[in-house]
């Protein structure tokens, strides 16, 4: 088959991301001696410099990390409703959505926190070296993607009416970034300069050296940004009236104690086995397993899946991914502190419920929203999903174009799925994979002090209680957001994500059944084959993202799709339409053989510009 580019292998050090300065970035950790851990948070940092309309410091991240010879943990950097965010509050502003723009959707943000953790528990470089990085490309500037600049001519008149503290940043002299052209952001510079110095300045005062030292700087630096100068500038934004998705201006509810009150945590990944592998991924707070339930439905034995590609492999796919994301309205939510009772992930994943589930799996698409009944419990859908279902609310807009995992980004600032991801694996073994998102430039008014602005992703919750994923003070709202690591016999080898919202576990089951079910090449996975391949997504559930519109029986495919198989498709009744030739999902990935210790890596050539690097 066809690729773009060889999937890299070599024994030294493998990243992959979607951004070249962010990839090349990580690779000159591992040159100089750090781990993927350390590489991992250096690249996470460029990630908010490059790629500012994907994602930012104030938004959030899930990180799944298989450090040498230990256990594959979840690091949730994830953060819950602000202590004044009820659905009650919500409702008195005659709210029946949280805004998809503006402070009213910021949740306590997640991603400096879970990078700090990450960074003070398994990395070995200090704050300063890995910042550096990003402080050298907001500082002397990059030549930005032209999505930056689309994205920031789409929101122009609102940064120019009502969100000035936008226009100073992204439309200096009132024009946009350019392509080829140098784009600085000074403010966000200066605030890890200042944060470098106050951290090292406080863990300075102690008797400390070496690692002690490198521990109780990252400590203190996220002192800083919980109660010092960060929080008390992210506060006094969420509390400015700002206009929003629901055309009012509002405050929002973050407040001094929410910042002070949380920080990021490690979990135990859920996991499934099939067929020789054991598939690892966030709680039911994000959709990962999604992913797993769309494992448990195919046959037990790769052997009875249909040809790979073929007509009856996709709707196959793609009627298992109507069933899970069923599920997932009535069942996933934050079963922490603060959340749900309880999500029966054990009864999603077990063989008698989705052998019941997998007789739902006609040769006709399905046009209905079907969650199922795991353990005897009745679902429950809130009155909007049940609405979009039934045709009875405003359905989203269906744009093939905007499979390519970008965000389709309305003038308001609304926006449609949109993140970053990257995987790494060094010369010791150690494997992570990440998917930074949120806090877009898009999403909310710079924070003038700081450079950035606050996230929006309680937009994914809702405004109805009793519910997985109702708002709720402390509960983090369901997130798309969803990294994948993948063991074999008990041993971590391969890492791979994807950008994307709510297609993320769409792509990625076809990513992973790709290099399972196709030949090896040079003797080890074929990533970017499995990447390159035609791939598809589908809408017939309700959207996590604001309006949280849904397509019944929607399939939107690449146009290299086979014509025969496209007219097949449609013979079984998918409602097929079809994009551009590259315009269907935007995978990276890394692997290791653990018997010859090569290293493996490939991205995504859709977008221009996710890159592997790697010897």
């Amino acid at each position: 088959m066809f690729t773009t580019r060889p999937t890299l292998q070599g024994t030294f050090g493998m990243v992959s991301s979607t951004h070249w300065l962010a990839s090349q970035s990580a690779m000159a950790v591992l040159e100089d001696g750090g781990n993927a851990f350390d590489a991992a948070v250096a690249a996470g940092f460029v990630l908010h410099v490059v790629e500012p309309h994907l994602n930012g410091p104030a938004g959030e991240v899930p990180i799944i990390l298989a450090p040498t010879g230990g256990d594959v943990r979840v690091l949730c950097g994830q953060g819950g409703a602000p202590a004044g965010a009820t659905v009650a509050h919500y409702r008195s502003l005659g709210l029946d959505l949280v805004p998809g723009t503006g402070p009213l959707a910021a949740a306590v943000p997640g991603a400096f926190d879970a990078w700090m953790l990450l960074l003070r528990d398994h990395g070995t470089k200090s704050l300063a070296d890995v910042l550096t990085y990003a402080i050298g490309y907001a500082e002397d500037g990059h030549a930005p993607v032209e999505r930056v600049t689309e994205t920031v001519e789409t929101v122009r008149e609102l940064f120019e009416a009502e969100w000035p503290s936008s226009a100073e940043v992204y439309l200096p002299g009132g024009c946009a970034p350019q392509p080829g052209e140098l784009f600085r952001n000074p403010a966000l510079a200066a605030t890890w300069r200042r944060l470098i110095r106050e951290a090292e300045a406080d863990a300075g005062s102690g008797d400390l050296s070496g690692e002690a030292l490198r521990v109780a700087q990252i400590d203190a630096a996220r002192e800083v940004w919980r109660g010092g100068f960060v929080a008390e500038a992210l506060v006094r934004q969420a509390g400015r009236p700002t206009l929003d998705t629901s055309g009012e201006r509002h405050v929002g509810t973050l407040r001094a104690e929410d910042l002070r009150g949380w920080s990021a945590s490690y979990e135990d990944p859920v996991t499934y086995d099939w067929n020789g592998w054991t598939l690892c991924k966030a709680g039911a707070w994000s959709q990962g397993p999604a992913f797993l339930q769309q494992l448990a439905l195919l046959p037990s034995d790769i052997a009875d899946l249909p040809e790979y590609g073929s007509a009856a492999y996709v709707h196959l796919l793609v009627e298992g991914c109507k069933l899970a994301m069923a599920d997932r309205e009535a069942w996933y939510g934050d079963a922490g502190p603060g959340g749900a009772e309880g999500v029966p992930v054990g009864e999603l994943l077990s063989p008698e419920y989705n052998a019941l589930r997998r007789r739902l799996v006609e040769d006709k698409a399905s046009y209905e929203l079907r969650p199922g009944a795991p353990g005897g419990r009745e679902p429950r859908l809130c009155a909007h999903a049940l609405a979009v279902a039934s045709g009875e609310a405003e359905t989203v807009g269906f744009d093939a174009a905007a499979g390519a995992g970008e965000p389709t980004v309305a003038g308001d600032g609304g926006t449609r799925g949109d993140t970053c991801h990257l995987d790494i694996v060094d010369r010791w073994g150690n494997m992570v994979a990440a998917t930074p998102s949120g806090g877009w430039l898009q999403s909310n008014p710079v924070v003038p002090e700081l450079g950035f602005p606050l996230g929006t992703r309680l937009q994914m919750a809702w405004l109805e209680d009793g519910l997985p994923n109702s708002l709720a003070p402390g509960r983090r709202p369901r997130t798309t957001l969803t990294p994948s690591l993948a063991l074999k016999d008990g041993v971590p080898v391969m890492a791979f994500g994807t950008p994307g919202g709510d297609q993320q576990d769409q792509w990625q089951v076809h990513f992973f059944l790709g290099v399972v079910m196709r030949d090896a090449v040079r003797g080890g996975p074929d990533l970017q084959g499995a990447i390159d391949a035609p791939n598809w997504h589908t809408e017939a559930f309700p959207g996590s993202f604001h309006p949280r519109g849904m397509r019944a029986g929607s399939l939107a495919v690449e146009s290299r799709m086979p014509a025969d198989v496209v007219d097949e498709l449609r013979r079984r009744g998918h409602e097929v339409m079809v994009g551009g030739p590259w315009s269907e999902g935007r995978l990276c990935a890394v692997a290791r053989d653990p018997r010859s210790g090569v290293l493996s890596a490939a991205a995504n050539p859709r977008g221009m510009q996710g890159y592997a690097v790697g010897r």
